[in-house]
């Protein structure tokens, strides 16, 4: 009686609605933890599944092109058609052979560089025979050898220049194909995730990015799917136009633009470079899986 004289029963009403809330939002809270723990803990089993899949591949391509040479062999009585070794090479690994490749000399135009992008140039047939097939298979790349055939192997770069074949006394390399020169701008774009970092170098300067609600797919048929295509259209549309605005807002013209090519040719930017690549996670996460991604560099002993 007391108590709703003095208004404290409603008082007291509320208190209990409001720790009743309290409570429920910790459970909640609880779950969403316990949630983002379970996804972290998918996400680096996904990176480590990724890793061990890129190993296989790489030893199974190998595999293949032993297996290629031998079918060769076995139709034509020429010597097996397979790479003396295949390797992918971090930026370190690819600066050491840089530095050792790009001081050796020979004679006058007993060297040459070539930029291969589909089709091998007859000169260069005539300097590597039927290892021809295996520059084909490297392709897009860049072939190096000497005359005498002591040194032979393919790159496959980071940035693949135009085609062009060069004699010299010395290999014709430019470590802006291979390595981060100069000042640009690195980017990555999904269909529900953007990244951007400039660079000077190797020597990151700035970082941004984001994410956006972008619906996924839907089962259902008839109207109900219509109007869901309809709605993530829209959601996409958004997301590229954000995704625009910072490209627009860049400091350095040069743009490396890598990610979905799906949303790539979709963007109005007319990159220096562009690829695709698979890198998940948050946007900083995905920036720096998609950065040393692109900054490897395949190297195949002809």
């Amino acid at each position: 009686m007391i108590d709703d004289l003095l208004g404290r029963s409603e008082l007291k009403e509320r208190i209990n609605e409001l720790e009743t809330k309290v409570s429920e939002l910790q459970d909640k809270r609880d779950r969403l933890e316990e949630q983002l723990q379970k996804a972290d803990k998918r996400r680096k089993e996904a990176v480590r599944e990724r890793q061990e899949a890129a190993e296989q591949i790489n030893r199974m391509e190998d595999r293949i092109a032993q297996l290629q040479g031998e079918v060769d062999r076995l139709s034509d009585d020429s010597q097996e058609l397979y790479y003396r070794g295949r390797k992918h090479l971090s930026k370190s690994e690819t600066e050491a052979i840089l530095d050792r490749w790009m001081t050796l000399t020979s004679q006058e135009e007993s060297v040459v560089t070539a930029a291969i992008v589909n089709t091998v140039p007859d000169e260069l047939r005539q300097t590597f025979g039927k290892r021809s097939a295996l520059l084909s298979r490297a392709a897009p790349c860049i072939a190096v050898a000497d005359e005498d055939s002591l040194l032979s192997a393919a790159f496959s770069p980071p940035i693949q220049p135009e085609p062009f074949v060069e004699w010299d006394n010395t290999l014709s390399l430019d470590r802006s194909w291979f390595l981060p020169t100069g000042e640009y701008t690195f980017a990555l774009v999904r269909s529900d995730l953007f990244a951007m970092a400039e660079y000077r170098g190797d020597e990151q300067l700035s970082v941004t990015g984001f994410t956006s609600d972008v619906m996924g797919d839907h089962s259902k048929g008839g109207f109900s799917q219509d109007r869901f295509e309809r709605r993530r259209e829209e959601q996409r549309t958004q997301h590229l136009n954000e995704c625009q605005r910072e490209l627009s807002n860049r400091q350095f013209d040069r743009l490396i633009l890598v990610g979905e090519q799906s949303v790539l040719g979709d963007l109005d930017v007319d990159p220096d470079t562009t690829t695709a690549v698979d890198a998940t996670g948050s946007p900083e996460e995905a920036l720096k899986s998609a950065y040393h991604d692109f900054w490897m560099t395949n190297l195949y002993l002809i």
